[in-house]
């Protein structure tokens, strides 16, 4: 009897976009199995965010495909957007709607939340619900997103510099949640340009520099990769 192979919780072939003069994502060919914590790595500019937002279908390619658990990411991004758990690289703008009514918003749209849930993690993080999003740091604003991806369970928590402008205790809580959501079976593709959040929190880390995906290893060997990168960069 044949095995039913398990479906990639992200797969892409040949995935660009090309925005001209060298910038984009080039050719990107990925899989990333469910239940990994698989770690984008790379400087600003090295194609994590563009990849990202050609997941979540706010881009539209120039060529290539990209699925998430089976799920075409252009024809059927509603199915793939209530899969997923996202944080964004920049927060959007919600002007005067408090902290709740931006959770109600959300909650509306992935078909319910519990509002325990809810309550858990904004006081794990310690953000009042009831202000307006206009009033919110960009703590604040960072915590939100954290609350919105991780407050309805997702099969696949995309996360785009989570950590970014978290402060210590913010970001021991947010490390918390992804061990939370691993032993809970969720998938995690984490973006990062710090090595040290990848190398604590992933199992696989693809390297990407100016668009290309130029290695994808285990955690355990990245030491070794970005020791010899680093003596190729010296000066003779």
């Amino acid at each position: 009897m044949l095995v039913e192979m398990a479906v990639a919780a992200i797969r892409t072939s040949a995935l660009t976009k090309d925005y001209g003069s060298g910038q984009g994502l080039f050719d990107l060919d990925l899989q990333v199995s469910p239940q990994q914590i698989f770690g984008c790595l790379g400087p600003d500019g090295s194609g994590k965010t563009t990849t990202i937002r050609l997941l979540m279908s706010m881009i539209r390619p120039t060529r290539g495909s990209a699925y998430v658990f089976g799920l075409d990411c252009i024809r059927e991004a509603v199915e793939v957007k209530r899969r997923v758990g996202y944080v964004p690289d920049e927060t959007p703008e919600f002007g005067s709607m408090r902290g709740g009514e931006i959770v109600a918003y959300l909650t509306g749209l992935r078909g319910g939340v519990h509002k325990d849930r809810v309550s858990e993690l904004a006081e794990r993080f310690d953000l009042d619900l009831g202000r307006r999003h206009r009033e919110y740091s960009r703590d604040d604003r960072q915590k939100l997103s954290i609350v919105l991806a991780f407050m309805h369970d997702p099969d696949l928590l995309i996360l785009d510099e989570p950590s970014k402008h978290l402060d210590e205790r913010g970001t021991a809580e947010l490390h918390a949640l992804i061990d939370e959501a691993r032993a809970g079976g969720a998938t995690i593709l984490l973006a990062s340009r710090s090595a040290a959040e990848v190398e604590s929190q992933c199992d696989v880390v693809g390297l990407l520099r100016r668009g290309k995906l130029s290695r994808v290893m285990r955690i355990e060997d990245l030491p070794l990769e970005l020791e010899e990168r680093s003596r190729k960069a010296l000066p003779p």
